[in-house]
């Protein structure tokens, strides 16, 4: 993802490194216990006056919507209110928040919640300012005027969203998941509050904080990793694998949520870097066939993912964790199944509803799933039957 050169063009001078460039334009990144209570200044700052903020009602429920409120009010900003953001976001969801956008005259957005109010403020601002339908959006830099600027505040740790220019929208009623990027649409700042995700059910806990993990140990091994991207990955990996079982466990103090959240959104970074692999191609299927959360999706499929690209990634798998190049991708493969484990995610298909002759269907779809290109192993229909088939 982001594949244009802007104002940032890094090289590496040794022979062995391959020539390689990627685009980044760092949003502002406000890190730390309470910062939620600096919104109202920064929208002002960023020139915000009429605000649309886009969540959900857990989020709502929560106290976090109105904590946000209140910062903006303070600031004189006015500030109005779409909760309607489902799980998985679709392109009603995105049309109703551009709706509400309309109606109220907004100039900024302000995405609060998990990965999918995130990706429906990105979505809603393309259809404010560009106009038309998500779909014309799928792929890289299609909007062709501004954007509205924005802020991303995360309140799960979790997908990385805040980090990306990338908005993952579904399709209504046929559930077939978009990218729809833009370097326009990525947010101008970032709140990282760690009192935020604390808050959030355990099951949303194992699920997106797997799926963090996911993306580190899959954008590290990308067929576009770079130097830079691994950085972000490797320091992802470690912030992560340190403090998920803690998270999970319910006992998270301010410190284990500092690592969850701060390792989400450099996972997210590494994606807009480098981009994933097979295992969100197959998980993606699972979702929209089956209903499948995404993070519980990823986690069924990411441990046989690294089994099947450890003959040709297992120098990556033994970089990442700092151990020796032999065997380093069953240790990886272990390592991320207790860690399902301790988030009581399933390890079997069958224990979410795919039956034993799913796996051509699912392989299918996988197949057309933009990040199996980026998989360090290729994979054909085959190969992806019979990784279904060894999860079932």
């Amino acid at each position: 993802m982001g594949r244009a050169v802007n104002a940032a063009t890094l090289s590496t001078a040794p022979a062995a490194i391959d020539s390689w460039q990627v685009a980044l334009r760092p949003a502002r990144v406000l890190f730390g216990a309470g910062r939620l209570s600096e919104l109202g200044a920064l929208v002002a700052e960023l020139g915000g006056r009429r605000v649309l903020v886009v969540t959900d009602p857990g989020i709502r429920a929560a106290g976090h919507l109105e904590a946000a409120l209140a910062s903006l009010r303070a600031a004189a900003i006015d500030a109005h209110v779409f909760d309607e953001v489902g799980e998985n976001p679709t392109t009603a969801h995105v049309e109703a928040a551009a709706a509400a956008g309309r109606r109220h005259g907004v100039d900024f957005l302000v995405g609060l919640g998990g990965g999918s109010a995130l990706d429906c403020a990105k979505g809603a601002n393309f259809l404010l300012t560009n106009g038309g339908r998500m779909e014309e959006y799928r792929g890289w830099n299609r909007a062709a005027h501004p954007m509205l600027p924005a802020v991303g505040i995360p309140c799960t740790a979790g997908t990385g969203s805040e980090a990306q220019s990338y908005a993952l929208i579904a399709q209504a009623g046929a559930h077939t998941k978009m990218a729809c990027g833009d370097e326009k649409a990525r947010f101008r700042a970032v709140i990282l509050d760690p009192l935020l995700p604390r808050t959030a059910p355990r099951a949303v806990i194992a699920a997106t904080g797997y799926d963090a993990l996911s993306h580190a140990v899959e954008s590290f091994t990308s067929r576009d990793a770079n130097p830079l991207s691994r950085l972000f990955s490797r320091e992802a990996w470690r912030l992560l694998e340190r403090s998920y079982e803690v998270a999970v466990s319910g006992g998270a103090g301010e410190a284990t949520w500092s690592d969850m959240l701060l390792g989400s959104y450099l996972a997210g970074a590494a994606i807009e870097a480098s981009m994933l692999g097979a295992a969100h191609a197959c998980a993606n299927p699972l979702t929209a066939g089956f209903g499948v959360t995404h993070g519980i999706a990823v986690g069924l499929m990411l441990p046989a993912v690294v089994r099947v690209n450890a003959p040709v990634a297992g120098a990556l798998y033994a970089d990442l964790l700092q151990v020796p190049e032999s065997g380093a991708g069953e240790t990886l493969a272990r390592r991320l199944e207790s860690l399902r484990a301790a988030g009581g995610l399933p390890s079997r298909l069958a224990s979410v509803g795919v039956g034993p002759d799913a796996p051509a269907a699912l392989a299918a779809a996988a197949l057309e799933q933009w990040t199996l290109a980026h998989n360090p192993r290729a994979l054909g229909e085959a190969d992806l039957v019979a990784l279904y088939r060894s999860v079932l």
